[in-house]
């Protein structure tokens, strides 16, 4: 019955997982079926293969995010304050 109402009306995905800032995977709220963005930004499938590359793009942006958060914040702590106020004697 879940797959009558998806043919007919097509599917309505939800989010499932965010893997980076562009590519998620997606599932039917109806049937149930996995998608995931495709390298052209499409929807395809969510096959074995599909999932292994999405776990590894989203480890490496894990790490990567966390690397930069790291040195943005280290930054700020090396970072002196200027004072370009105007004084007066």
């Amino acid at each position: 019955m879940k797959s009558i109402y998806c043919s007919f009306f097509g599917h309505q995905y939800e989010v499932s997982k965010n893997i980076t800032y562009h590519v998620k995977e997606y599932k039917c709220s109806h049937c149930n079926s996995q998608v995931t963005t495709s390298g052209n930004g499409g929807l395809t499938p969510l096959t074995p293969k599909f999932q292994e590359i999405n776990s590894v793009l989203s480890r490496i942006h894990k790490r990567r995010v966390a690397r930069i958060t790291q040195n943005s914040s280290s930054q700020l702590q090396n970072h002196e304050i200027l004072d370009f106020t105007p004084h007066f004697s």
